[in-house]
Protein backbone atom coordinates (compact mmCIF):
# COMPACT_ATOMS: atom_id res chain seq x y z
CA UNK A 1 0.00 0.00 0.00
CA UNK A 2 2.96 2.47 0.55
CA UNK A 3 4.38 1.87 -2.58
CA UNK A 4 0.88 2.73 -4.06
CA UNK A 5 0.62 6.44 -3.03
CA UNK A 6 3.70 7.18 -5.87
CA UNK A 7 1.89 5.66 -8.32
CA UNK A 8 -1.55 7.57 -7.70
CA UNK A 9 0.72 11.16 -7.16
CA UNK A 10 2.62 10.58 -9.99
CA UNK A 11 -0.14 10.28 -11.94
CA UNK A 12 -2.06 13.26 -10.58
CA UNK A 13 1.04 15.36 -9.98
CA UNK A 14 2.98 14.87 -12.81
CA UNK A 15 2.30 18.14 -14.54
CA UNK A 16 3.88 19.54 -11.36
CA UNK A 17 7.54 18.14 -11.77
CA UNK A 18 10.36 19.34 -12.91
CA UNK A 19 13.16 17.27 -14.48
CA UNK A 20 16.62 16.70 -12.20
CA UNK A 21 19.79 18.06 -12.99
CA UNK A 22 20.87 15.95 -16.50
CA UNK A 23 23.84 13.97 -15.85
CA UNK A 24 25.68 11.04 -17.86
CA UNK A 25 25.26 8.02 -15.65
CA UNK A 26 27.42 4.52 -16.56
CA UNK A 27 26.16 0.90 -15.78
CA UNK A 28 26.82 -0.03 -12.54
CA UNK A 29 29.33 -3.11 -13.18
CA UNK A 30 28.36 -5.94 -10.70
CA UNK A 31 31.12 -6.49 -8.09
CA UNK A 32 31.81 -7.86 -4.72
CA UNK A 33 30.78 -4.22 -3.72
CA UNK A 34 26.96 -2.89 -3.25
CA UNK A 35 28.84 0.27 -4.58
CA UNK A 36 30.40 -1.14 -7.58
CA UNK A 37 30.33 1.51 -10.32
CA UNK A 38 30.97 4.94 -10.41
CA UNK A 39 29.16 7.76 -8.72
CA UNK A 40 26.99 10.24 -10.20
CA UNK A 41 23.33 10.74 -8.82
CA UNK A 42 24.22 12.58 -6.12
CA UNK A 43 23.19 16.08 -5.58
CA UNK A 44 26.06 18.73 -4.28
CA UNK A 45 23.76 19.15 -1.11
CA UNK A 46 23.63 15.57 -0.08
CA UNK A 47 26.09 15.72 2.17
CA UNK A 48 25.07 11.97 3.52
CA UNK A 49 25.80 10.05 0.72
CA UNK A 50 29.13 9.34 0.15
CA UNK A 51 28.16 7.14 -3.15
CA UNK A 52 25.16 5.69 -4.85
CA UNK A 53 24.35 3.09 -7.26
CA UNK A 54 21.12 2.49 -8.94
CA UNK A 55 18.92 -0.86 -8.80
CA UNK A 56 16.13 -0.51 -10.97
CA UNK A 57 15.74 1.30 -14.81
CA UNK A 58 11.80 1.00 -15.07
CA UNK A 59 8.34 1.10 -13.52
CA UNK A 60 7.40 1.90 -9.82
CA UNK A 61 10.00 0.25 -7.24
CA UNK A 62 9.93 1.00 -3.71
CA UNK A 63 9.70 -0.44 -0.35
CA UNK A 64 13.28 -2.61 -0.23
CA UNK A 65 14.00 -4.02 2.78
CA UNK A 66 17.03 -5.15 3.79
CA UNK A 67 17.47 -9.18 5.01
CA UNK A 68 18.60 -9.78 8.42
CA UNK A 69 22.54 -10.33 7.37
CA UNK A 70 22.19 -7.19 4.39
CA UNK A 71 23.19 -9.60 1.80
CA UNK A 72 19.68 -9.49 0.12
CA UNK A 73 16.70 -7.14 -0.17
CA UNK A 74 13.17 -7.71 -1.02
CA UNK A 75 10.85 -4.95 -3.16
CA UNK A 76 7.80 -4.52 -5.04
CA UNK A 77 7.86 -3.60 -8.52
CA UNK A 78 4.65 -2.86 -11.50
CA UNK A 79 7.31 -2.67 -14.08
CA UNK A 80 5.42 -3.31 -17.24
CA UNK A 81 8.71 -4.62 -18.92
CA UNK A 82 8.74 -7.18 -16.69
CA UNK A 83 5.37 -8.19 -17.40
CA UNK A 84 3.23 -7.16 -14.55
CA UNK A 85 -0.20 -5.63 -13.58
CA UNK A 86 0.16 -4.43 -10.31
CA UNK A 87 2.85 -4.89 -7.44
CA UNK A 88 4.53 -8.05 -7.07
CA UNK A 89 7.45 -8.81 -4.52
CA UNK A 90 10.82 -9.25 -6.48
CA UNK A 91 14.09 -10.81 -4.58
CA UNK A 92 17.79 -9.28 -5.27
CA UNK A 93 21.68 -9.85 -3.98
CA UNK A 94 22.42 -6.25 -3.06
CA UNK A 95 25.24 -6.55 -5.55
CA UNK A 96 22.71 -6.41 -8.51
CA UNK A 97 21.35 -4.16 -10.58
CA UNK A 98 18.25 -4.50 -13.30
CA UNK A 99 19.12 -2.40 -15.83
CA UNK A 100 19.18 -5.32 -18.17
CA UNK A 101 17.89 -8.76 -16.28
CA UNK A 102 14.91 -9.06 -14.62
CA UNK A 103 14.88 -9.92 -10.60
CA UNK A 104 13.03 -13.59 -9.58
CA UNK A 105 9.23 -13.23 -8.32
CA UNK A 106 8.82 -14.19 -5.20
CA UNK A 107 4.90 -13.61 -4.72
CA UNK A 108 2.61 -15.81 -6.45
CA UNK A 109 1.66 -13.09 -9.86
CA UNK A 110 -1.72 -13.03 -8.39
CA UNK A 111 -4.21 -10.02 -7.01
CA UNK A 112 -2.18 -6.77 -5.61
CA UNK A 113 1.37 -7.28 -3.30
CA UNK A 114 2.23 -4.34 -0.56
CA UNK A 115 4.88 -4.32 2.38
CA UNK A 116 7.20 -7.35 2.34
CA UNK A 117 9.71 -7.81 4.97
CA UNK A 118 11.99 -10.28 5.58
CA UNK A 119 11.56 -12.32 8.86
CA UNK A 120 14.71 -13.30 11.60
CA UNK A 121 15.68 -16.38 9.34
CA UNK A 122 16.59 -14.91 6.32
CA UNK A 123 14.93 -18.02 4.35
CA UNK A 124 11.19 -16.32 5.00
CA UNK A 125 9.31 -13.16 4.66
CA UNK A 126 5.78 -11.39 5.34
CA UNK A 127 3.52 -9.82 2.48
CA UNK A 128 0.33 -8.52 2.23
CA UNK A 129 -1.62 -9.83 -1.22
CA UNK A 130 -5.26 -9.89 -2.38
CA UNK A 131 -4.83 -13.13 -4.40
CA UNK A 132 -7.45 -15.07 -2.33
CA UNK A 133 -10.41 -12.77 -3.57
CA UNK A 134 -9.07 -12.91 -7.07
CA UNK A 135 -6.32 -13.65 -8.92
CA UNK A 136 -6.28 -10.22 -11.10
CA UNK A 137 -5.25 -7.11 -10.06
CA UNK A 138 -8.28 -5.03 -8.26
CA UNK A 139 -9.19 -1.85 -9.75
CA UNK A 140 -7.51 1.74 -9.11
CA UNK A 141 -9.40 4.85 -8.09
CA UNK A 142 -8.01 7.82 -8.33
CA UNK A 143 -10.80 10.54 -7.63
CA UNK A 144 -14.04 10.59 -5.57
CA UNK A 145 -16.14 13.83 -5.74
CA UNK A 146 -13.02 15.40 -7.41
CA UNK A 147 -10.63 14.49 -4.80
CA UNK A 148 -7.76 12.95 -4.84
CA UNK A 149 -8.32 9.09 -2.73
CA UNK A 150 -6.31 5.56 -2.84
CA UNK A 151 -8.15 2.39 -1.72
CA UNK A 152 -8.04 0.40 1.11
CA UNK A 153 -8.67 -2.84 -0.06
CA UNK A 154 -10.14 -5.33 2.24
CA UNK A 155 -9.14 -7.99 0.04
CA UNK A 156 -5.55 -7.76 1.71
CA UNK A 157 -4.14 -10.61 4.27
CA UNK A 158 -0.41 -11.21 5.76
CA UNK A 159 1.67 -14.09 4.72
CA UNK A 160 4.51 -15.53 5.28
CA UNK A 161 6.43 -17.42 2.24
CA UNK A 162 9.90 -18.79 1.22
CA UNK A 163 12.16 -17.14 -0.55
CA UNK A 164 11.19 -19.52 -4.04
CA UNK A 165 7.58 -17.94 -3.62
CA UNK A 166 5.38 -20.84 -1.70
CA UNK A 167 3.17 -19.99 0.95
CA UNK A 168 3.93 -21.42 3.99
CA UNK A 169 1.38 -19.53 6.20
CA UNK A 170 -1.33 -17.40 6.49
CA UNK A 171 -1.21 -14.97 9.35
CA UNK A 172 -4.59 -12.97 9.32
CA UNK A 173 -8.05 -13.73 8.24
CA UNK A 174 -10.24 -11.28 9.72
CA UNK A 175 -12.84 -9.53 7.64
CA UNK A 176 -11.17 -6.32 6.15
CA UNK A 177 -7.62 -4.94 5.46
CA UNK A 178 -4.81 -6.35 6.93
CA UNK A 179 -1.69 -5.36 5.36
CA UNK A 180 1.55 -2.64 5.61
CA UNK A 181 3.39 -5.04 8.43
CA UNK A 182 6.74 -5.05 9.24
CA UNK A 183 9.22 -6.29 11.66
CA UNK A 184 10.57 -5.93 14.80
CA UNK A 185 14.65 -6.06 15.21
CA UNK A 186 14.22 -8.31 18.22
CA UNK A 187 12.50 -10.55 16.09
CA UNK A 188 10.00 -11.07 18.10
CA UNK A 189 6.54 -9.06 16.70
CA UNK A 190 4.78 -7.90 13.91
CA UNK A 191 3.44 -4.04 13.12
CA UNK A 192 0.05 -4.05 11.13
CA UNK A 193 -2.36 -2.04 10.24
CA UNK A 194 -6.31 -3.03 10.23
CA UNK A 195 -9.54 -2.54 9.76
CA UNK A 196 -10.98 -4.81 12.34
CA UNK A 197 -12.04 -2.54 14.75
CA UNK A 198 -13.77 -0.83 12.03
CA UNK A 199 -11.11 2.02 11.75
CA UNK A 200 -7.34 1.65 10.16
CA UNK A 201 -5.63 1.30 13.33
CA UNK A 202 -1.91 -0.22 14.16
CA UNK A 203 -1.87 -3.88 15.74
CA UNK A 204 0.99 -6.20 16.71
CA UNK A 205 1.15 -9.87 16.58
CA UNK A 206 3.94 -12.42 17.75
CA UNK A 207 5.58 -13.87 14.12
CA UNK A 208 3.63 -17.08 14.01
CA UNK A 209 0.02 -14.71 13.97
CA UNK A 210 -0.82 -14.87 17.95
CA UNK A 211 -1.15 -12.29 20.64
CA UNK A 212 -2.88 -10.04 18.31
CA UNK A 213 -2.67 -6.26 20.21
CA UNK A 214 -4.26 -3.63 19.22
CA UNK A 215 -1.60 -0.19 19.82
CA UNK A 216 -3.73 2.41 18.18
CA UNK A 217 -6.68 3.70 18.90
CA UNK A 218 -7.71 7.19 17.60
CA UNK A 219 -9.71 8.06 14.54
CA UNK A 220 -7.73 7.91 11.31
CA UNK A 221 -5.55 6.29 9.16
CA UNK A 222 -2.83 4.60 11.40
CA UNK A 223 0.02 3.18 8.71
CA UNK A 224 3.29 2.24 7.53
CA UNK A 225 4.83 1.80 11.46
CA UNK A 226 8.69 0.76 11.81
CA UNK A 227 10.02 -0.30 15.21
CA UNK A 228 12.91 1.16 16.66
CA UNK A 229 16.30 -0.59 16.17
CA UNK A 230 16.06 -1.80 20.00
CA UNK A 231 12.30 -2.43 19.47
CA UNK A 232 10.75 -0.41 22.26
CA UNK A 233 9.05 2.78 19.79
CA UNK A 234 6.82 2.64 16.86
CA UNK A 235 7.32 5.44 14.38
CA UNK A 236 4.05 5.29 11.53
CA UNK A 237 2.41 8.25 9.75
CA UNK A 238 -1.27 8.89 10.54
CA UNK A 239 -4.58 11.24 9.39
CA UNK A 240 -6.42 12.76 12.18
CA UNK A 241 -9.83 14.33 11.22
CA UNK A 242 -10.87 17.14 13.61
CA UNK A 243 -13.53 19.28 12.57
CA UNK A 244 -17.22 17.02 12.07
CA UNK A 245 -16.85 18.01 8.03
CA UNK A 246 -13.64 16.02 8.35
CA UNK A 247 -14.81 13.44 10.55
CA UNK A 248 -17.75 12.88 8.19
CA UNK A 249 -15.77 12.95 4.74
CA UNK A 250 -13.10 10.36 6.40
CA UNK A 251 -15.42 7.66 7.44
CA UNK A 252 -17.84 8.01 4.33
CA UNK A 253 -14.24 7.74 2.47
CA UNK A 254 -13.68 4.41 4.79
CA UNK A 255 -16.69 3.29 4.49
CA UNK A 256 -16.50 2.57 0.52
CA UNK A 257 -12.57 1.84 1.17
CA UNK A 258 -10.82 4.59 0.33
CA UNK A 259 -9.06 7.15 2.01
CA UNK A 260 -7.70 10.93 1.20
CA UNK A 261 -3.56 10.01 2.04
CA UNK A 262 -2.78 14.06 1.46
CA UNK A 263 -2.71 15.19 4.51
CA UNK A 264 -0.47 13.42 6.97
CA UNK A 265 1.97 13.56 10.16
CA UNK A 266 4.31 11.24 12.18
CA UNK A 267 3.72 10.08 15.54
CA UNK A 268 6.00 8.01 17.71
CA UNK A 269 4.81 5.57 20.52
CA UNK A 270 6.24 2.93 22.72
CA UNK A 271 6.05 -0.43 20.75
CA UNK A 272 2.74 -1.28 23.38
CA UNK A 273 1.34 2.38 22.20
CA UNK A 274 1.93 4.04 25.55
CA UNK A 275 3.19 7.44 25.09
CA UNK A 276 2.05 8.28 22.08
CA UNK A 277 3.10 11.50 20.60
CA UNK A 278 2.88 13.47 17.11
CA UNK A 279 6.37 14.03 15.91
CA UNK A 280 5.62 16.50 12.88
CA UNK A 281 2.99 19.63 12.46
CA UNK A 282 4.40 20.78 9.22
CA UNK A 283 1.22 19.80 6.98
CA UNK A 284 1.11 18.06 3.73
CA UNK A 285 2.42 14.83 3.49
CA UNK A 286 4.53 13.40 6.03
CA UNK A 287 5.13 9.95 5.62
CA UNK A 288 7.88 6.74 5.18
CA UNK A 289 9.24 6.76 8.40
CA UNK A 290 12.28 5.05 9.47
CA UNK A 291 14.69 5.52 12.57
CA UNK A 292 18.37 6.41 12.21
CA UNK A 293 20.46 3.34 13.37
CA UNK A 294 21.00 5.10 16.61
CA UNK A 295 17.66 5.56 17.51
CA UNK A 296 17.60 9.08 18.11
CA UNK A 297 16.19 10.67 14.75
CA UNK A 298 13.82 9.92 11.82
CA UNK A 299 14.33 9.79 8.59
CA UNK A 300 11.32 10.49 6.63
CA UNK A 301 9.94 11.66 3.04
CA UNK A 302 7.83 14.96 3.05
CA UNK A 303 6.09 17.78 0.70
CA UNK A 304 5.82 20.55 3.37
CA UNK A 305 8.13 22.90 1.28
CA UNK A 306 6.21 22.28 -1.84
CA UNK A 307 3.29 24.76 -3.20
CA UNK A 308 1.82 21.89 -5.64
CA UNK A 309 2.59 18.51 -4.36
CA UNK A 310 6.51 18.25 -5.23
CA UNK A 311 9.05 17.60 -4.74
CA UNK A 312 9.17 14.83 -2.44
CA UNK A 313 12.47 15.16 -0.15
CA UNK A 314 13.80 13.19 2.74
CA UNK A 315 13.97 15.20 5.73
CA UNK A 316 15.53 13.91 9.16
CA UNK A 317 14.02 15.23 12.70
CA UNK A 318 14.98 13.94 16.44
CA UNK A 319 12.83 11.67 18.28
CA UNK A 320 11.18 14.78 20.28
CA UNK A 321 10.35 16.63 17.38
CA UNK A 322 13.46 19.52 17.35
CA UNK A 323 16.39 19.78 14.46
CA UNK A 324 14.20 19.21 11.12
CA UNK A 325 16.60 18.68 8.84
CA UNK A 326 17.08 17.99 4.84
CA UNK A 327 18.64 15.53 3.64
CA UNK A 328 18.16 14.65 -0.06
CA UNK A 329 17.66 17.59 -2.95
CA UNK A 330 15.80 16.23 -5.59
CA UNK A 331 13.15 17.81 -7.71
CA UNK A 332 10.70 15.34 -7.95
CA UNK A 333 10.73 12.95 -5.28
CA UNK A 334 12.53 10.74 -2.92
CA UNK A 335 10.43 8.27 -0.47
CA UNK A 336 10.79 4.80 1.38
CA UNK A 337 13.91 5.22 2.98
CA UNK A 338 15.46 1.97 4.58
CA UNK A 339 18.88 1.79 6.60
CA UNK A 340 20.85 -1.57 6.19
CA UNK A 341 20.66 -3.45 9.82
CA UNK A 342 24.72 -2.44 10.05
CA UNK A 343 24.16 1.18 9.02
CA UNK A 344 26.40 1.42 6.13
CA UNK A 345 23.95 1.64 3.59
CA UNK A 346 20.17 3.25 2.89
CA UNK A 347 17.90 2.09 0.53
CA UNK A 348 15.37 4.08 -0.84
CA UNK A 349 13.23 5.24 -4.06
CA UNK A 350 13.54 8.48 -6.43
CA UNK A 351 12.35 10.00 -9.37
CA UNK A 352 16.33 10.91 -10.24
CA UNK A 353 17.74 9.76 -13.08
CA UNK A 354 14.90 8.34 -15.20
CA UNK A 355 14.54 10.43 -18.15
CA UNK A 356 11.69 13.07 -17.05
CA UNK A 357 9.42 9.42 -17.35
CA UNK A 358 7.41 8.91 -14.20
CA UNK A 359 9.61 5.88 -13.27
CA UNK A 360 10.50 5.62 -9.87
CA UNK A 361 13.64 3.46 -8.88
CA UNK A 362 15.51 1.91 -6.40
CA UNK A 363 18.25 3.20 -5.48
CA UNK A 364 21.34 2.34 -2.53
CA UNK A 365 23.36 4.91 -1.03
CA UNK A 366 26.82 4.93 0.64
CA UNK A 367 25.81 6.33 4.07
CA UNK A 368 28.25 8.65 5.80
CA UNK A 369 27.81 11.36 9.42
Amino acid sequence: MRLFIVTCLLLLLGSCKSEPKKKTVPEAPVGTSPMAGSDTLIYPEEKYFKSIRQITFGGDNAEAYWSWDDKQMIFQSNNQDWGMKCDQMFLMNIEENFKETKPPMVSTGMGRTTCAYFLPDNQHFVYGSTHLANKECPEVPLRKNGNYVWPVYDSFDIFVADLEGNITAQLTDEPGYDAEATVSPKGDKIVFTSTRSGDLELYTMNLDGSDVRQITNELGYDGGAFFSPDGSKLIFRASRPKTPEEIKKYKDLLAEGLVEPTEMELFICNADGSDLKQLTFLGNANWSPFFHPSGKKILFSSNFEAEKGFPFNLYFIDIDGKNLERVTHGKTFDAFPVFSNDGRYLAFSSNRNNGGTRDTNLFIAEWQE
